[in-house]
C-alpha cells in the first residue's frame, strides 16, 4: 500500500455480515484478543453468533455494536504502522474506533462504551414507536422541506438523522411519520428503504439512552488526538479532550453530518481515504460527495485477502 495522507474511516451499524473480522482473528492472537475483549465487555457470544449462526440475531443492536468495533479495531491495528494518517473519522458507531486510533480512548474503554451504546439503544424503545428510513434520489432540501411538512402534519417527532450524500438521507421518528413521509417521497420520484433497526437512532428519542451512555463518559480518561478527528455532530475537527467528550455526549441524538465531515477532511489533506470495516459502505459514499472527477482514491480494506504484504 502506497503511503499517502489519508483519511481513515470507520463505518457503523448496516456494515456488519457474516463471518466478518473472523480471517483476521483466527491468524492474529493481538486480534483475537479483541474479540474476547469485546464479548467480555457485553457479555455475548459474538464469535458465536457473527461466525457460526449467520442468523437474524445479527442485526441486534446490542451484539453488531460491540462485535463490529472489534472488526474494526482489529483492522486498525493490523495497518496502522502502514498509512500515513492526516485525520481520522467514524460514520455513528464507527466515530468510538476513530477515537482509539487517535489514542483518544484506549480499546477496552472504546468495546465497553460501544457495548453499553448497543444496549442502551436496544432497550431505548421498548414499545417500537420509532424506526429508521433512508432516502435515495433527492435532495437533502426536498428532504427537509417534507420532514417539515410531515412533522407538522403528524404532530409527531421525525427528523433528518443522516446526511450522507448529497442524494441520499436516512430520517428518523414515530414510524406513523415515517409512513407518511414514505408517500410524500414516491410522490417527488425519490426511494425510501426502512432500515432494520430498533429505534429512531440520532433522535431525541434516544436522550434517556444518550444521557445513561454520558455518564459512563464523564468517568474516563480522555486524551488529546494523536491526529484530528473530525465529528459527526459537527463536521469539524476537535483537539480539547473534554469538549471532545462534550460533542460524544450528544452523538446519540444529533444528527450526522456525513457529507460535510468528508469534504472538511479533504480540505484538511486528505488524498485518498481508507475505510477499515466489512462491505464498503462508506467507500461509495465518497466519490457522490467528492464528485467522480476529484481524484480522490477511496478503498475499503475488510479482511486479509485486501490487505498487500508489505515491502
Amino acid at each position: 500500500m502506497t503511503k499517502q495522507l489519508t483519511g481513515v474511516l470507520f463505518p457503523g451499524q448496516g456494515s456488519q455480515e457474516a463471518n466478518m473480522g473472523r480471517d483476521l482473528a483466527e491468524s492474529d492472537t493481538a486480534a483475537m484478543e479483541i474479540w474476547k475483549m469485546a464479548e467480555q465487555a457485553c457479555g455475548h457470544p459474538l464469535r458465536e453468533i457473527f461466525w457460526d449462526q449467520g442468523c437474524g440475531e445479527m442485526d441486534a443492536t446490542r451484539y453488531v455494536q460491540p462485535a463490529l468495533t472489534a472488526v474494526n479495531l482489529t483492522l486498525w491495528m493490523r495497518l496502522e504502522s502502514r498509512l500515513d494518517v492526516s485525520c481520522s473519522a467514524g460514520h455513528s458507531l464507527g466515530e468510538f474506533c476513530a477515537l482509539c486510533a487517535a489514542q483518544v480512548l484506549e480499546p477496552r474503554s472504546v468495546l465497553e462504551l460501544t457495548s453499553l451504546r448497543g444496549r442502551l439503544m436496544d432497550e431505548a424503545d421498548p414499545h417500537s414507536r420509532g424506526g429508521m428510513a433512508a432516502i435515495l434520489k433527492l435532495k437533502k432540501d426536498q428532504v427537509e422541506d417534507m420532514v417539515s411538512r410531515v412533522a407538522t402534519d403528524t404532530d409527531k417527532e421525525i427528523l433528518v438523522a443522516n446526511y450522507n450524500t448529497p442524494t441520499q438521507t436516512v430520517v428518523s421518528g414515530d414510524k406513523e411519520a415515517l409512513q407518511r413521509l414514505e408517500s410524500l417521497v414516491q410522490e417527488a420520484k425519490g426511494r425510501l428503504f426502512h432500515l432494520p433497526v430498533s429505534g429512531a437512532f440520532h433522535s431525541p428519542m434516544m436522550q434517556e439512552a444518550a444521557e445513561e451512555l454520558s455518564d459512563v463518559m464523564r468517568k474516563l480518561d480522555w486524551k488529546t488526538p494523536a491526529f484530528p478527528v473530525f465529528f459527526n455532530a459537527t463536521a469539524d475537527m476537535e483537539q480539547d479532550p473534554e469538549k471532545i467528550r462534550r460533542i460524544m455526549s450528544t452523538q446519540m441524538t444529533s444528527p450526522v453530518y456525513f457529507a460535510q465531515l468528508i469534504e472538511n477532511m479533504h480540505e484538511h489533506g486528505a488524498k485518498q481515504f481508507v475505510e477499515l470495516g466489512p462491505k464498503g459502505v462508506l467507500t461509495r459514499m465518497i466519490p457522490q460527495i467528492l464528485g467522480r472527477d476529484a481524484g480522490i482514491e477511496a478503498r475499503n480494506l475488510s479482511c486479509l485477502k485486501d490487505i498487500e504484504p508489505e515491502n
